[in-house]
């Protein structure tokens, strides 16, 4: 489970990042540091 301190603290790469909460959620970080919640579903 991502803690919120570990969200403020991601450093910003080139390439899009994505953190996995578990059950499908994760959050997607962009390189212009955009931070969306995503569901991966079937």
């Amino acid at each position: 489970m991502l803690a919120d301190i570990q969200i403020r603290k991601i450093k910003l790469t080139d390439k899009p990042q994505k953190l996995f909460d578990g059950g499908g959620l994760f959050l997607l970080v962009t390189p212009q540091g955009g931070k969306f919640w995503r569901l991966a579903y079937l």
